[in-house]
């Protein structure tokens, strides 16, 4: 599949974006991985004829002219529903277009459709979804990762070059990896969270899913920028993101030793060996560094995102906002109560009583004040890592997909985030590149982090390890 570069070179040169629209909308008919929860055949080809016509008049369509992209179902489109894969918001249709949608479509993209998510983004395998888990396009009978599994299914399988998902605790990076496919968290801020269902407001960042780091810094430089509507994002103006690969040669990459432990698969062990091997003789510095407070990321992770859902998904009570149990004679605590249980599934019912434990008032000080002040200490000492090195790197997951169904426990499901979810406790930009496959030819994925707002360094240093995989003849993208 073409790259959403190539796509919109061809498009903005006389290239017919709605026969672009037309080809990717025939591969969303074909495809069984259940990615999609709704697909925009209308209105798709309807903004492609635009596009082509502006063209035609030599205007200029914009950097992502006629590219098709899938939208996560927890970011809000003025088109088809929002329903954040769950019963609760089965038939929700926002009145207003999220910012990064706008953006998008200001620069020329197509929106084609939504794609399936776990329910209100919680979950590891996008198998809490209310209409049936997602599967992995390189084996059907594994899970894509979570919670953004359909938005990187929707790129894995070759249905669409761009899609977004959000990331709270590595739901960007996880099944990008999952799916050999490339995921973007930028830095906490840099992209405006209005538009997007809340999960854990300090945590949630939106993100892209590309084949290749030049289109994730394509995409990230139409997105980034200051929104008025969203006050914890970077006033700076938009600007495009414009990369190289950087010098291998005396980079300085840290790798820490807490991730490279005998938890990881064999094969997650032998692509860090190889990673390490590769970058030696391209000339890298790479560095040991110590993440002390890294085994401590899950527990302070899973007290902050659930205190903050807890708050988050009290609007959804049956009453103003979602889904209404049938039961007249019920009492409005009854009717919410009744309301909420039937609304939600098992993994955010779970994570809603968590939360509301830690916030209850005999509970508060031990853990939830608690995990805030570790989380300082998390970040200050990845601040302080990256006073010796450029980047970090480490495996995006301990393991390649499991199978659909095999994880059953809650605590194991958790610790598939390990790697991930210190970069949204620091706010601190990450990415996942492929790197190789196992012996089931299951993708392998190379994790990326740099300093707060560094995300230009990130993107750089990632595509110079990609030109360095691409040299020794190792896979990268599963599409390409």
């Amino acid at each position: 599949m073409k790259t959403a570069r190539d796509i919109a070179e061809h498009v903005n040169s006389g290239g017919s974006a709605v026969r672009v629209v037309e080809e990717a909308l025939e591969r969303i008919q074909a495809d069984t991985s259940n990615a999609f929860r709704e697909v925009f055949h209308q209105s798709a080809l309807g903004t492609a004829a635009e596009i082509d016509r502006r063209v035609g008049a030599g205007e200029s369509a914009g950097p992502l002219a006629g590219v098709p992209v899938a939208i996560k179902d927890n970011i809000c489109t003025t088109e088809g529903r929002t329903s954040c894969g769950s019963k609760m918001l089965e038939e929700y249709r926002s009145p207003f277009d999220a910012t990064v949608v706008t953006r998008l479509q200001d620069a020329g993209a197509v929106i084609v459709g939504k794609v399936n998510c776990d329910e209100f983004a919680m979950g590891s395998s996008t198998e809490t979804c209310h209409f049936g888990p997602v599967k992995n396009p390189a084996d059907l009978s594994r899970v894509p990762g979570g919670s953004s599994g359909g938005s990187a299914a929707a790129v894995a399988a070759g249905l669409v070059p761009v899609s977004l998902g959000s990331d709270t605790g590595g739901s960007i990076r996880q099944p990008a990896a999952f799916c050999g496919v490339t995921g973007f968290k930028p830095s906490y801020g840099q992209i405006s969270r209005w538009g997007l269902v809340a999960f854990a407001s300090s945590l949630d960042q939106i993100g892209p899913f590309t084949s290749d780091t030049a289109d994730a810094a394509l995409v990230f430089g139409v997105l980034r920028g200051g929104d008025p509507n969203d006050g914890t994002c970077d006033p700076s103006p938009a600007r495009p993101c414009h990369i190289k690969p950087a010098e291998i040669k005396g980079m300085r990459i840290g790798i820490p030793t807490q991730t490279t432990t005998n938890g990881n698969a064999k094969s997650v062990s032998n692509m860090m060996e190889q990673v390490r091997h590769q970058l030696s003789e391209a000339g890298a510095e790479l560095v040991e560094v110590n993440l002390s407070l890294l085994d401590q990321g899950i527990s302070t992770y899973y007290v902050i995102a659930t205190a903050e859902a807890s708050s988050n998904l009290a609007r959804f009570d049956g009453i103003r906002y979602g889904h209404r149990a049938n039961a007249p004679e019920a009492g409005p605590d009854e009717l919410m109560a009744l309301s909420r249980s039937e609304g939600f599934g098992a993994e955010v019912r779970r994570r809603i009583l968590l939360g509301t434990y830690v916030l209850s008032a005999g509970y508060y000080d031990a853990y939830y004040n608690r995990a805030l002040k570790i989380r300082r200490m998390i970040r200050d000492e990845y601040l302080k890592a990256f006073a010796s090195c450029d980047v970090l790197l480490s495996p995006t997951t301990p393991s390649t997909a499991f199978e659909i169904g095999g994880i059953t426990d809650p605590v194991e499901m958790y610790l598939c985030d390990r790697y991930t979810v210190g970069a949204n406790i620091a706010g601190i930009p990450g990415i996942s590149i492929p790197f190789g496959e196992d012996e089931h030819s299951l993708p392998l994925g190379l994790q990326l982090l740099a300093a707060p707002f560094a995300d230009e360094q990130l993107l750089n240093a990632a595509s110079s390890i990609e030109l360095v995989r691409d040299q020794a003849g190792i896979r990268g993208a599963r599409n390409a």
